[in-house]
């Protein structure tokens, strides 16, 4: 199905949710984000970030903490319920809430009841008007009392950590989830009325076989996903300092983490998935994200691909970023000092980035290249790009039809590294990023 050109993959590559990429954020006026938040009109998204789980795993390169200690859960969801009386402040009459996402960390890693408080806040003091709610969880801290709140609030879609049912793997990323845990989550949200189910699957795991992917990857079909994304490891450990806790002389090389993803995707083409870029899947007919894939109209933000048709993603709580046609934002890193500034009733966004009518434009070919598989160049990106286009249309990894861009099937696993052909701010071996495949 897909060839293997190490040449080609050799360069990490970003993920692309962003352009440009959260790599290139500087320091950000507040008032520059306070302007955007005045200027967001229609249909909003937004994004809250709970930076707290209960168990840390030692892959995980989140902006996550402990949640250990009750007095630091409550003081800082007492700053987030302060900034969402900042940001209702500043958003004009005429904005609509229409999603509202809830990732982490892990957001079950606080109470129900402090959930409920949360869900009540925005909906309080935000002009939100008939949602689509999600959530991240995590099965190992997954309780009947959390499957109950999220019925009451009314949460459609979910999306759990899995990463992987191998014990061996589980044991060695410090991800230990017996497949009961996840069978009990699964019952409980599909009772609650969760449609739409998110498995996080990851491959190139220390230890990990291509039997133990196949192993979960079946499982996770049998138990109903309706969706499936499926990540390479990425080892950082210069960059996530608990990844050192990790075997690195145990890890899969770049020719087998090839080989996996192949499986991967051609598990689930054959067995009632459709293929979203090359390693999400989602079941057509029942699925959003697959109809959006379908109709064209698939969109990529900083949760990864989605359905999600709005222009301006609004993040709240410690690093999340806001996305607007003209600037990204993202809130202080540092949840104690995201706690200082939201006491004191300050907006913390504090690094991002202004984007030009050029980081537009280039945002648009990237994201069109990832979700729609073409993008139109037009003859200063063609010619700019021409050089480094040449071993991928040679290999038949890309096609050029006048000022078009087209990625075929064989030509998936290298769509990033196409993609990235466009990015003007990135400078090889400037900063490191996940491996393209």
């Amino acid at each position: 199905m897909w060839t293997y050109y190490p040449d080609l993959l050799a360069r990490p590559v970003p993920r692309y949710t962003s352009y440009p990429t959260a790599a290139e954020f500087g320091s950000l006026e507040p008032d520059i984000h306070r302007h955007a938040l005045r200027t967001a009109e229609g249909d909003i998204s937004l994004y809250v970030h709970i930076p707290f789980c209960e168990k840390i795993c030692f892959y995980c390169g989140c902006n996550t903490a402990s949640s250990g200690r009750r007095q630091r859960l409550e003081t800082y969801l007492a700053a987030l319920h302060r900034e969402i009386g900042l940001v209702a402040a500043e958003l004009p009459k005429s904005a609509r809430i229409r999603r509202i996402a809830f990732g982490g960390g892990s957001p079950n890693a606080i109470t129900p009841d402090d959930f409920q408080r949360l869900v009540d806040a925005l909906f309080f003091n935000l002009p939100v008007v008939e949602p689509v709610l999600s959530i991240e969880l995590d099965p190992r801290t997954m309780t009947r009392e959390w499957a109950e709140v999220i019925e009451r609030v009314g949460i459609e879609r979910a999306s759990l950590g899995v990463q992987t049912f191998s014990p061996e793997c589980q044991q060695a990323i410090g991800r230990v989830q017996p497949e009961e845990c996840i069978v009990q989550t699964v019952d409980w949200l599909r009772e609650a009325g969760v449609t739409s189910l998110n498995f996080d699957l990851m491959y190139g795991l220390p230890g990990q076989s291509m039997h133990d992917l196949e192993d979960s990857l079946q499982r996770t079909r049998v138990l109903g996903a309706d969706r499936v994304a499926l990540f390479g490891y990425a080892h950082v450990p210069h960059i996530v300092p608990r990844q050192r806790a990790i075997d690195d002389s145990n890890l899969p090389g770049q020719q087998e983490r090839f080989s996996m993803a192949q499986m991967g995707y051609g598990y689930f083409a054959t067995h009632g998935y459709a293929p979203i870029g090359f390693d999400h899947f989602a079941r057509p007919g029942s699925d959003p994200l697959a109809r959006a894939a379908l109709d064209g109209t698939l969109r990529r933000n900083f949760q990864g691909f989605t359905d999600d048709q709005s222009e301006v993603l609004i993040g709240l709580g410690a690093s999340a970023i806001s996305s607007f046609p003209h600037v990204l934002a993202q809130n202080e890193k540092n949840s104690g000092r995201y706690r200082m500034l939201s006491s004191q009733d300050c907006l913390s966004a504090n690094r991002g980035i202004q984007r030009s009518a050029e980081d537009r434009y280039r945002s648009a070919v990237i994201e069109n290249l990832l979700c729609q598989g073409r993008a139109r160049l037009g003859r200063r990106l063609m010619r700019e790009a021409h050089e480094g286009l040449q071993p991928f249309l040679e290999r038949g990894l890309a096609s050029i039809d006048g000022q078009w861009l087209a990625i075929p099937p064989e030509g998936l696993p290298y769509a990033r590294s196409i993609a990235a052909l466009f990015d003007a701010y990135r400078q090889p071996a400037a900063r490191k990023f996940s491996s393209a495949i």
